[in-house]
């Protein structure tokens, strides 16, 4: 059995100030964990964490079938344009370039779906950032799920110097 018939997870944070892109992802299986978890949040959400999917434009929705499910509870219109507007898309994009680059492969495009957790700052204003962020942030995480980075032994090595950015 290979890592890709298993559920996959990657996270990465990109950018800087109130615009600061955290995505995680969870790739897998339409019909294992991933894909009960992309029901779940499609299907149960849990009060100002709706999921979403994730669309180029109306009507042309990515594949794999991608939801986002914010981390931070939206509490207001300003913070939900933010969510539905730049980081939608750009999760959106980011999906739609890594199965053009070949990160998620072509053949896996209706096996597979993601669930993308997207942190937004309450306080984020730039749109244009706050898509550049969660556009680089989500196909890192993607790639990172996808090839199983980072490695036991590139963990081991950095751990030392390593500085969590939060603790």
């Amino acid at each position: 059995m290979s890592h890709h018939d298993v559920l996959m997870a990657g996270e990465a944070l990109v950018g800087e100030g109130n615009e600061v892109a955290h995505v995680d992802v969870l790739v897998g299986r339409r019909d294992g964990p991933v894909g009960y978890a992309f029901a779940m949040a499609l299907g149960a959400p849990s009060a100002g964490h709706g999921g979403l999917t994730a669309i180029i434009a109306p009507n042309l929705a990515v594949k794999p079938p991608t939801v986002i499910v914010p981390t931070v509870t939206i509490k207001n219109m300003k913070q939900g344009e933010m969510i539905f507007g730049p980081a939608q898309k750009a999760v959106a994009d980011a999906v739609a370039d890594a199965v053009k680059e070949g990160i998620i492969p072509k053949d896996k495009v209706h096996e597979w779906c993601i669930v993308a957790n997207v942190f937004i700052h309450p306080a984020a204003e730039d749109k244009k950032k706050v898509y550049q962020y969660n556009y680089e942030a989500t196909k890192l995480a993607i790639e990172r799920a996808v090839k199983a980075l980072p490695t036991v032994d590139e963990i081991e090595e950095k751990r030392g110097g390593a500085v969590h950015p939060f603790a």
